[in-house]
């Protein structure tokens, strides 16, 4: 059994920064293409960013790139979102999915709250 697992959340004030971290158990975390998505209140979730099994490459949302950064490390099974230049309209759950398949994720973590103050 798959499980994801994010930590990392919190309140920030605008400009801040946080690192969120994706615990992959159950099964080695190279096998997924890994995602962040996010979901803002009274909205759709939407895509943050992705990464391929080895981190060879890395896609990011328009709204956040340039100020985000995706990384993994397989060794310890965990996914990594860094986010600079927080403003409000980053406020939102926060989650991890994972597929073996880019673009197809069957597994999805339970979130992590993003709020950001002004």
């Amino acid at each position: 059994q798959v499980q994801l697992v994010e930590s990392g959340g919190g309140l920030v004030q605008t400009g801040g920064s946080l690192r969120l971290s994706c615990a992959v158990n159950g099964r080695a975390s190279r096998d997924f293409h890994m995602a962040w998505f996010r979901q803002a209140p009274g909205r759709e979730r939407t895509f943050v960013s992705a990464i391929s099994w080895t981190a060879t490459h890395t896609y990011y949302a328009d709204a956040v790139r340039g100020r985000s950064t995706v990384s993994r490390d397989n060794e310890k099974n965990t996914i990594y979102l860094q986010m600079d230049s927080l403003t409000p309209e980053d406020t939102a759950v926060y989650y991890c999915a994972a597929g073996v398949d880019p673009g197809e994720y069957e597994y999805w973590g339970q979130g992590t709250q993003v709020t950001v103050s002004s």
